[in-house]
């Protein structure tokens, strides 16, 4: 049946992912993803210079490299080019998996080696990633619902101690951490943004975590908790110059270390990526996931020319795109944008970073709490009535939380398998994997539901109430198309 004049037929219409917004829109929703996680982005480079022996000043020019190979990553991961790029809204940033083995190579070298070899070991990693991309994105098989559900919710549920840090302070060595004032901050936050996605509508509803911010920081002020040090002692141009610190040197035991990172950085961000296609209502497939992993790993290869190091999906993004549901990916090619001028304009930079972290932690409790909620309604998909898929995740999800629960469980551990044992993404979403086969695809094959066990082919409609796919006959309408379900509410 031909559609109406006047309106466009479903071949016709543009995916959301693939829509444009009015330039306005399209500025302030792309601010609101790099306020969400700027504090990601700078935080590794200022834990791996002082351990490189770097001076105030070159740590911050470090954090500016930081925010510009952030921003070329995302634009290499939103709008593509040839076979690389997800075409997903994902930003793309520094990955926390590379923190601990860098600063173990900074103390095993001299100050002025460090970073030259952590540099070497990057791009050997980003290399070696690039090339395996095309088999590790195979891997899709392997993430039916019972799985890319647990692994979400472990998303969500690994990134909210983040947010509670951050409500207290974020240094755990500072004297006002986890005082009232910081978490009285937090808590304010935190009520601002919910008052605000209740009462508004459209597209200031859509935008309610960054004005969340925006307030939280003017009541801050008066506070007295808005460090402004950072801004009057920052340059207004500055530009991270190729090889700052040296050419890159390549050491094996290093290579070997980041290596491993990338295999890790890889396999969260094929989850990250499957969790977000569900959320914009278009499946993660093979494609997509090769075309991500090849985004990620060239991303990271090219990082060390400016002094950045290995990138990878932000999974806290995902929580901001299932809130807004702003599911368009040139919103987030704009933040890839704006992360480039920061990281040319310390002086904006400086702008960004007034913002206090139990203010962003406030905040960030409802958007990571928003991804672990993705993930509770993907395994509502899951069959978990049916098979073993309940030992499953309870067994995924059990392993998935010690990192979380026990810091300290693996300290007896070799140092290299640290590296991802105390990722609990990384460990929950292997034990789901492994699980799965040996419960759904070996030996009691016959007895599994074969749609939460062996369809590789992720539900588009497991997350409708925060995509704003159509709904189902059985779930009932509010305003705006939003559901009693919604995990923003």
């Amino acid at each position: 049946m031909a559609a109406p004049t006047g309106q466009k037929s479903e071949e016709d219409r543009k995916h959301p992912v693939d829509e444009t917004l009015p330039p306005f829109k399209m500025f302030t929703s792309g601010l609101q993803h790099v306020a969400a996680m700027y504090a990601g982005v700078v935080a590794p480079p200022m834990i791996v210079g002082p351990a490189c022996g770097l001076s105030p000043t070159e740590t911050a020019f470090l954090m500016g490299a930081s925010l510009f190979t952030a921003g070329i990553a995302t634009l290499l991961q939103t709008l593509g080019f040839w076979k690389v790029g997800a075409k997903l809204p994902f930003v793309n940033g520094v990955s926390f998996a590379g923190v601990t083995p860098m600063v173990a190579i900074a103390k095993e070298h001299s100050p002025h080696d460090a970073l030259p070899i952590i540099f070497g070991a990057v791009i050997v990693a980003g290399v070696l990633g690039f090339v395996l991309a095309p088999y590790f994105s195979r891997l899709v098989r392997f993430f039916p619902p019972v799985v890319t559900g647990t692994v979400i919710t472990l998303i969500g549920v690994s990134l909210l101690p983040v947010a509670f840090r951050w409500s207290q302070g974020g240094n755990d060595k500072a004297a006002d951490y986890g005082s009232l004032t910081n978490i009285g901050m937090a808590a304010a936050t935190f009520l601002i943004v919910l008052v605000l996605r209740r009462v508004l509508r459209g597209f200031l509803q859509q935008i309610a975590i960054l004005l969340g911010l925006v307030a939280g920081t003017l009541i801050a002020i008066p506070v007295g908790i808005t460090d402004f040090s950072a801004l009057t002692k920052a340059s207004l141009v500055g530009f991270p110059t190729p090889f700052h610190f040296g050419a890159p040197q390549f050491d094996v035991a290093a290579i070997i270390s980041m290596c491993i990172v990338m295999l890790v950085c890889m396999t969260e961000s094929t989850a990250d990526m499957l969790a977000l296609g569900k959320i914009v209502n278009r499946p993660a497939d093979e494609r997509t996931i090769e075309g991500g992993l090849r985004a990620d790993t060239l991303g990271t290869a090219l990082s060390p020319l400016f002094n950045g190091f290995a990138n990878s999906a932000f999974a806290q993004n995902i929580g901001l795109v299932a809130m807004t549901k702003v599911r368009s990916r040139f919103v987030v090619a704009t933040s890839g944008a704006i992360l480039i001028v920061l990281g040319l304009c310390p002086v904006a930079a400086s702008i960004i970073s007034l913002v206090p972290l139990p203010v962003l932690g406030g905040a960030g409790i409802v958007l990571f709490g928003s991804v672990a909620a993705s993930g509770v309604q993907t395994l509502a998909s899951a069959a978990m009535e049916k098979g073993e898929n309940s030992l499953i995740v309870a067994a995924a999800l059990g392993i998935g939380l010690i990192p979380i629960a026990a810091p300290e469980f693996y300290h007896s551990f070799p140092k290299d398998l640290l590296v991802v044992l105390d990722s609990g993404i990384s460990t929950g979403c292997l034990v789901a994997i492994v699980l799965n086969l040996a419960f759904n695809h070996f030996g009691k094959r016959g007895d599994s539901d074969p749609d939460a066990a062996a369809d590789p082919a992720p539900d588009p409609h497991a997350l409708a109430d925060l995509a704003e796919v159509p709904k189902q006959p059985d779930r009932g309408r509010m305003d705006d198309g939003e559901t009693a379900a919604s995990p923003a509410h």
